[in-house]
């Protein structure tokens, strides 16, 4: 495969992106405090921006901050100094998806590189053609696009234009940006970073004069989620979107764990770098995911009905590594498990390695045989050499 092609992750915290960088990713896409489109996130602060930049380049790595919401009038005042705030802490590029945000942007700051959003809903080449010519370096691609819409796109656009596209995570099930149904029903935007998520919600059909009669078009007891989307997996399939000219291959996620983050980035990477796609593709069913299907790459318009309408989830996170000496794991505590538990140690590379809790102790020298507190610091007997960011997974028992 090309090792031209840049892994970029999802970031909704410090700790996340730190594992997203340690697990693979070249990139990670993060929410400032102004104009992200994740209300339920505070955000990076300005103070956590440049500390991460800070440990990115360190590494070699790159950071881009999402400007992606649709801007209001009043809000134009505050984005020619967060431009210049955000070029002048080295951030990499701005994910804008407003015209007029980027039109200030670079008025502002030119120097500052602009990646136009999937928001945006770029879909064919003339408009990729206009947003190059008024500063955008990067297009991230709107997702329903088919590979060879993208192809046609990249051979028919300037070569300093890079494509973007997402190979992995949650699809929404209109145009990204153009869903009025939570604002309808719930008074939240999703153009605002507030998407109540109604096409997660379970829906009967009943006509109104026949009041709990519910027509026959249901998966479970009386309900259906026929609005919700099948998650995106790339993961059979990442070379060709490679093939097609896209040089930036992107992770959905910014409100996901770093388990999740650690996991997805972790299969992706080893799959870029010729590790083999059925160990790869296994990975992916250890994290929390709707079914999963290859969104729109193969202009596949059958519909594939949403089986259950829930999350599946093979593992879960048991603990953070802190530190490994002489035999001994020093972890942290993120899910209950127990002495006799197998746990699987979760680093950069393929596959991972087991091993059972034979013993356990607290930091003051107490034996224990369960880890039930919250951020609880232990020490574990094993075998197999780790570092600090690694991590330990369980079977996930519901």
């Amino acid at each position: 495969m090309k090792k031209t092609v840049k892994l970029l992750s999802p970031a909704g915290s410090m700790e996340a992106l730190k594992t997203a960088y340690r697990f693979g990713a070249d990139a990670v896409y993060l929410g400032g405090s102004f104009m992200q489109l994740r209300a339920k996130s505070a955000g990076f602060t300005d103070d956590m921006l440049q500390e991460a930049v800070s440990h990115a380049h360190a590494l070699g790595k790159k950071v881009y901050v999402t400007l992606n919401c649709f801007a209001k009038n009043e809000e134009f005042d505050k984005i020619g100094d967060y431009a210049r705030f955000l070029y002048g802490i080295g951030v990499d590029a701005a994910i804008i998806s407003d015209i007029g945000v980027i039109s200030a942007v670079k008025a502002a700051e030119p120097r500052l590189e602009v990646h136009l959003s999937t928001q945006a809903n770029c879909q064919n080449y003339m408009s990729a053609r206009l947003y190059h010519d008024l500063g955008v370096k990067r297009i991230v691609l709107a997702r329903e696009l088919t590979l060879p819409e993208i192809a046609e796109i990249r051979a028919k656009t300037p070569a300093t234009l890079e494509l973007e596209a997402f190979i992995h995570g949650a699809m929404c099930m209109a145009y990204s940006g153009r869903c009025l149904i939570s604002s309808y029903l719930s008074g939240r935007s999703g153009n605002r970073g507030e998407c109540a998520q109604p096409c997660r919600w379970n829906f009967s059909l009943m006509e109104e004069k026949r009041p709990g009669e519910y027509f026959p078009v249901e998966e479970e007891d009386g309900f259906s989620a026929i609005l919700s989307s099948h998650d995106m997996n790339t993961v059979d399939f990442v070379d060709q979107i490679v093939d097609a000219g896209v040089s930036s291959l992107k992770i959905e996620g910014r409100m996901k764990t770093p388990y999740y983050i650690a996991t997805v980035t972790r299969a992706y990477r080893m799959r870029l770098d010729g590790a083999d796609p059925a160990l790869c593709a296994r990975e992916l069913d250890y994290v929390s995911h709707r079914p999963y299907s290859s969104g729109f790459y193969f202009n596949d318009e059958k519909y594939t009905p949403y089986n259950d309408g829930l999350y599946h989830q093979e593992k879960r996170v048991a603990a953070v590594v802190l530190g490994w000496e002489k035999g001994i794991l020093t972890v942290e505590q993120r899910n209950l498990f127990s002495q006799g538990d197998m746990l699987e140690l979760l680093a950069p590379g393929l596959p991972g390695e087991g091993f059972v809790v034979e013993a356990m102790t607290t930091l003051d020298g107490e034996s224990v045989t369960r880890a039930p507190h919250p951020r609880q610091i232990l020490k574990i007997p094993c075998a197999i050499p780790a570092a600090p960011g690694d991590m330990l997974r369980m079977d996930y028992v519901q």
